[in-house]
C-alpha cells in the first residue's frame, strides 16, 4: 500500500491525465479508467443528490458512454461537423483519502473551466468535477465522475464532449 501522500499525489496525476485524454480526443483511454459498474453524471439541479429520480443533463453508465464515444468517433456525425475541440484547464484537486477501516474510495473535488469550440462558436463553462476512484487490480479507476456546472440550472446548449 502506498504512503497517504503518494496516493494523493496518484490521485491528483489520474485526474490531471484524465483532462488530457479528453482534451486530446482519447476517448477509448478515457473509458478504460472507469472502475467495472462505474457512471458519468452530470445534474441538471445545484447541489442534486439523487441521479435516480432527478433529470440530469447527462446521466450515464458504461453501456452510454460506450455509445456516446462510439458516436464521437464517427467522422460523419452531424453534431460534429466541424468536429468539436476542448480545454480543460483544473484548479488542483482537493483530495480525500479513504479513512482507515472505511470504504477504500478516493474522493476528489475539482474546480475548472472547460471551454469548447466548433466551427466559428465556443462555450465556457465553469464546473467542479468530483472524482470517486477505487483501486482495481492496483490501478485506480472511476467508479463515479459528477460534474456540476456552475449553470446547470440555466438553459444550456448541447455539450458535444465530455468535461
Amino acid at each position: 500500500m502506498k504512503s497517504s501522500d503518494s496516493m494523493r499525489d496518484a490521485v491528483i496525476e489520474f485526474i490531471y491525465e484524465e483532462a488530457r485524454l479528453l482534451d486530446e480526443k482519447r476517448f477509448d483511454e478515457w473509458y478504460e479508467r472507469f472502475a467495472t459498474g462505474g457512471v458519468y453524471w452530470m445534474p441538471m439541479v445545484p447541489g442534486q443528490s439523487d441521479a435516480a429520480n432527478h433529470a440530469s443533463l447527462m446521466y450515464e453508465d458504461l453501456v452510454m458512454l460506450r455509445l456516446r464515444i462510439e458516436r464521437l468517433k464517427q467522422p460523419h456525425a452531424h453534431s460534429q461537423q466541424p468536429a468539436s475541440r476542448c480545454l480543460h484547464v483544473l484548479q488542483r484537486p482537493f483530495v480525500n483519502l479513504p479513512e482507515e477501516g472505511g470504504e477504500e474510495i478516493y474522493r476528489a473535488h475539482t474546480p475548472m473551466i472547460y471551454s469548447e469550440t466548433r466551427g466559428g462558436e465556443q462555450w465556457i463553462y465553469a464546473a467542479t468535477a468530483s472524482h470517486e476512484l477505487v483501486l482495481e487490480n492496483g490501478d485506480l479507476r472511476i467508479l463515479k465522475k459528477r460534474v456540476e456546472l456552475l449553470n446547470c440550472d440555466a438553459p444550456l446548449p448541447a455539450i458535444q464532449i465530455f468535461l
